[in-house]
């Protein structure tokens, strides 16, 4: 097969969203863990819902929401400039250790971002991080207001793309994500970093590696 695009989701893939525990626990002594943990489970939750309901709201907002529900749920009460401060921690994520040096070494195919995170958090979160010169496009879900693993929002960054669905290579740390690529009709690497056991669906990705060097073996 000739791969010609890898495409990565960002939140927990190439980026660790439980970093935000560090901005969590210095507000917050002994909440940060806890709250970054129930800040990520209400967002996917949120978003979900959002999906199935046709209720659509940009990932900014939702994550918001989200993040107000787990300091609630913690006891705590941030105030507005708590709030943005935690937010703003959001566009300044930390990269996973081998990522940026993998993606240096995926040359010749394009190498994309496609992310439910809306603009104004995706694009901040890569110009800012060490991986921007190996990343060739970001796409975001927003753009056709369907969150993945809906299959329109796989079939907005394929029409981005100019290449066919065989022809590309979906990575995710989600499994969610991994089965709505697959069902869509990618080739799917689940990037299985919590070495979590695969769902019982009748769609599986077509490989499972603990983290991104596997990939360079479809190069």
């Amino acid at each position: 097969m000739m791969i010609k695009a890898l495409v990565f989701d960002a939140y927990g893939t190439l980026y660790d969203v439980y970093s935000v525990k560090t901005a969590c626990e210095k507000l917050f002594p002994k909440k940060g863990e806890s709250i970054s943990i129930l800040w990520r489970k209400k967002q996917l939750e949120y978003f979900f819902q959002r999906q199935l309901m046709g209720r659509y709201r940009p990932f900014d907002e939702l994550t918001e929401d989200a993040l107000v529900f787990a300091c609630k749920a913690e006891g705590v009460k941030p105030s507005q400039k708590e709030i943005k401060g935690l937010m703003d921690a959001y566009l300044d994520l930390e990269l996973f250790e081998e990522v940026e040096a993998v993606l240096a070494e995926c040359k010749g195919v394009q190498r994309v971002i496609f992310s439910n995170g809306s603009p104004n958090m995706i694009h901040p979160l890569v110009s800012g991080s060490r991986i921007e010169p190996h990343i060739d496009k970001v796409i975001s879900a927003d753009g056709i207001k369907q969150y993945k693993p809906a299959a329109p929002a796989y079939a907005y960054a394929l029409d981005q793309l100019g290449v066919t669905r065989d022809e590309v290579l979906f990575m995710s740390s989600n499994s969610w994500d991994i089965m709505g690529a697959a069902s869509f009709g990618f080739h799917t690497a689940w990037i299985n970093r919590a070495r979590s056991q695969p769902d019982n669906l009748d769609i599986q990705p077509e490989k499972a590696y603990t983290d991104l060097k596997g990939i360079l073996e479809w190069l």
